[in-house]
């Protein structure tokens, strides 16, 4: 059972119970429960209710997440089979006319110069 329904359950539960001690009280004894029980069960019922919105909210949002991902993925793809590998291109062609034993080097450091190396 998930939790926003296990908080629903708890919020039935408390009312019902408060609301059945009340009754039962008022008619086998002519008063009604003391107020910390009522309290108890208010305060018990309330917070189960806003633990419930919350667990709604979130389940909202994860499902939210999960769209909004799939769609960057799907669009990374859809852009990555655009575009391919453009350098790809450069470096086998640098390699073919300097023959095999060329070493492809990468650009050294940038910055303030030789003063460093």
């Amino acid at each position: 059972m998930t939790l926003k329904w296990l908080a629903v359950v708890v919020a039935v539960v408390s009312l019902t119970s408060a609301v059945t001690g009340n009754v039962v009280s008022g008619v086998l004894g002519g008063g009604e429960l003391p107020l910390v029980a009522n309290l108890l069960a208010l305060t018990v019922a309330g917070t189960a209710v806003v633990l419930a919105v919350v667990a709604e909210l979130h389940g909202r949002l994860d499902d939210r997440i999960s769209e909004l991902r799939e769609l960057l993925v799907a669009r990374l793809d859809e852009l990555e089979a655009r575009t391919g590998d453009r350098n790809t291109g450069f470096v086998e062609g640098y390699l073919l006319s300097h023959g095999q034993e060329a070493e492809v080097v990468p650009f050294g450091r940038r910055g303030r110069g030789a003063a460093e190396r």
